[in-house]
This record gives structure tokens, sequence and C-alpha cells, in this order.
């Protein structure tokens, strides 16, 4: 199947990535590290994992598939282990939950000049193309991601003059991977963007103010960190990005509408659609799509992969309905609000819970396109 950039996504049912990882594949996990086994049976029961969830996807209804991000120890782990002058360390901002709970965690940070060392998911493309006729879809970490987690010490000293030097040399690794991943078959490429949603909380804007620097230039440069990153693609590969408000075994990172993002990400980025969190009240309303220009398109994430419970489909209809009071209903989709395991440890719901909200995807968007 061949998909092409037009003025809406390219699928009306849509998932974000990541996908719980089955049992034996965690179990895998700790036993390559502990030394159990090797790194060929490792890979023996890793791609059996990937074929599973293929078929999970296509069982479900999907057009669009990819390998769950089964490859990856999170979102953005293969991204700095292939990439020179990444490593990581402790970030500046912590995960909650509604009853206060907070959980510390790592980011990327800045050791030298970057570099990219060798391709980072042409083999998740590769692979899937060759277990099913379905379009593969892969995901990446947004240029911010490597940029954001720990403030004004997001390099050591001296390795770049700006963020702007910085940012043209991260923009090199992905024009070549993003090169490399269209040669390899990919024609839906997602950037996952969690910065600039964080960007639309109204306290970490504080706490930037606080730690010396300006939310409103941060919007700049990511979006135009954005741009460069994607600058070089092929015309016929479509770009998608997903905003992410954090997303680790059901914790997040901020809430916040889009508003204060919204005129420049929506109308400056130069991709095809977003794919927007919008499952809780968090999320703000639906008022900021009127900054989305005609060419694009809006894959509305109504449906929670933190939660068991599911969003009836007459809910999702009407607000499908109530979103398309400022993007025409023909430039929408539907989707999750994120992936279900960015992480290795998922999200605190089961492997039977994540397949039933899978197919609600598939089956609201029959109800509201048909």
């Amino acid at each position: 199947m061949q998909i092409a950039p037009t003025g809406r996504p390219p699928f009306r049912a849509d998932h974000i990535g990541s996908l719980l990882r089955p049992a034996a594949l965690r179990q895998a996990y700790q036993d390559l590290l502990a030394r159990r086994i090797d790194e060929a049976r490792f890979l023996e029961i890793q791609e059996e994992a990937i074929r599973g969830i293929v078929r999970v996807q296509e069982e479900a209804g999907f057009e669009v598939v990819n390998d769950g991000e089964f490859r990856r120890g999170s979102y953005w782990g293969r991204f700095v282990q292939l990439t020179d002058g990444l490593v990581i360390k402790e970030a500046m901002y912590k995960f909650h939950d509604g009853q206060g709970h907070e959980t510390e965690f790592t980011a990327p940070h800045v050791s030298g000049k970057v570099h990219r060392r060798r391709p980072i998911a042409v083999d998740e493309v590769a692979f899937v193309r060759g277990v099913t006729d379905r379009v593969p879809k892969v995901t990446l970490p947004s240029p911010s991601t490597m940029h954001f987690w720990r403030g004004r010490q997001y390099a050591d000293p001296g390795v770049y003059e700006g963020a702007e030097a910085f940012f043209a040399d991260l923009a090199r690794v992905y024009q070549e991977e993003i090169a490399d991943l269209a040669r390899a078959g990919a024609q839906y490429v997602q950037l996952d963007e969690v910065a600039l949603a964080m960007l639309c909380d109204r306290s970490v804007r504080e706490k930037l103010q606080a730690d010396g620097q300006d939310p409103e230039r941060l919007v700049d440069l990511y979006v135009d960190a954005l741009n460069q990153a994607v600058a070089q693609r092929p015309a016929d590969l479509v770009i998608g990005v997903h905003m992410c408000r954090g997303n680790f075994k059901g914790q997040y990172l901020a809430e916040g509408g889009y508003d204060s993002v919204a005129e420049k990400l929506f109308q400056r980025a130069d991709v095809n659609h977003f794919l927007l969190e919008y499952d809780t009240p968090r999320a703000g309303d639906f008022a900021p799509l009127r900054f989305v220009p005609k060419g694009k398109g809006v894959v509305l994430g109504l449906i929670s992969s933190k939660t068991e419970a599911l969003e009836p489909i007459a809910r999702l209809e009407r607000r499908a309905e109530e979103a398309a009071k400022y993007v025409d209903a023909d430039r929408l989709a539907i989707s999750p609000q994120c992936g279900f395991a960015s992480t290795v440890a998922g999200n605190p719901l089961s492997e039977a819970a994540m397949r039933a909200k899978l197919a609600l995807v598939v089956d609201a968007a029959n109800a509201i396109w048909g």
C-alpha cells in the first residue's frame, strides 16, 4: 500500500507507536542483562515478539503498523545510544500523577559534538516491511528531546557556543536518518515532541524563567529544529508530530491546553499533520486547532493509553464533532493519546485492555468517518 502527503492524516485510525511488551520479551531483557542468554537468543525472542505485535495490529484492523518500539528500552534510548556526543544524565523534571506521587527520570545530555554513528531505526522499518503488507510507521524522538530536559545544563561546558550550533549538527543526524529510512521503505515518520507540550504548562514556564530561560525563545528554537530535521525529506514521505505531556507507567509531566504554542507550531512546522493528546481535561479545549492551516491534518488522541476503561464510541463521536468546529472533519483522524509503553515497563493496563483499546480506535474511526 502506498500513501502520499495530503491535507489530512494518511489514516483515519492511527496509534502512537509504543505497545506493551509481552512477558517473554520483558523477561528476555532481564536475562540478557544477567547474561543468562546471549545476544543471538535475545534477538530471536525480540523478533518473534515483533511478529506477534504486528499481528495484533493487523487483527485490530489497522492499515498502518509498526514494531511496537520493541527494539528500544525507551522511545529515545536507541537514538542516544547510536549517536555520538549524547549520554544520559538526570532530568530536572519529575513525572507525577493526580495523587501527588512523583518519579525521577533520566534524559539525554550532550557530552560532545553530535554525529550519527550508524542507522538508528532503519532495521525497525526493514523488519516490519518483511512481515506485513500494511504501511510501516516509524517513530523518532524530536530534536528538542536532546536539549530540553536538563535546562541550561543540557551540554558539557564548551561543547557548543549556543543551542543553534547544537541543533545545526543534530539536524544532520535527522536528515541522514530520514534519508536512510526512506530508502528502506519508510513512508510515514512520526516525531515525538514532549518539550513543546511542556511549554504549554504555566508552572513549567515559571520554572524555566527561574532558571534564566525564555520560554518563547524555546518555542521558536524547537519549531525551527523540527523544520531543520525534516528539511531534506523526500517529497512523498509523510511526517507527523506527536505532542506528548509525558508518559511513564501512567504518570505525566505537564498539563495545559495548546494555546501558548499553537500558532507558532501549527502554522510554522513543516510537517503534514499533528497527533494531539486530548484524552483528559488537562489537554484543554479544541480552540487552538483554529491555527491549523488548511493543508495540514490532526489526529485526535481521544482514547487513553493509561487506563483500562473503554471510552464509549458515542462520546468519541461527540468529541470529534466538537473538534470539527475548528478543523474540517475531513482533515481529522483518531488515535490513543500516547503510546502504551514509552519504556519497557509499560503503562498500568493489561495486554487484553491494550488490544481492546486498539480495536476501539478502528471501530471509532469507522463510526465517525465510515
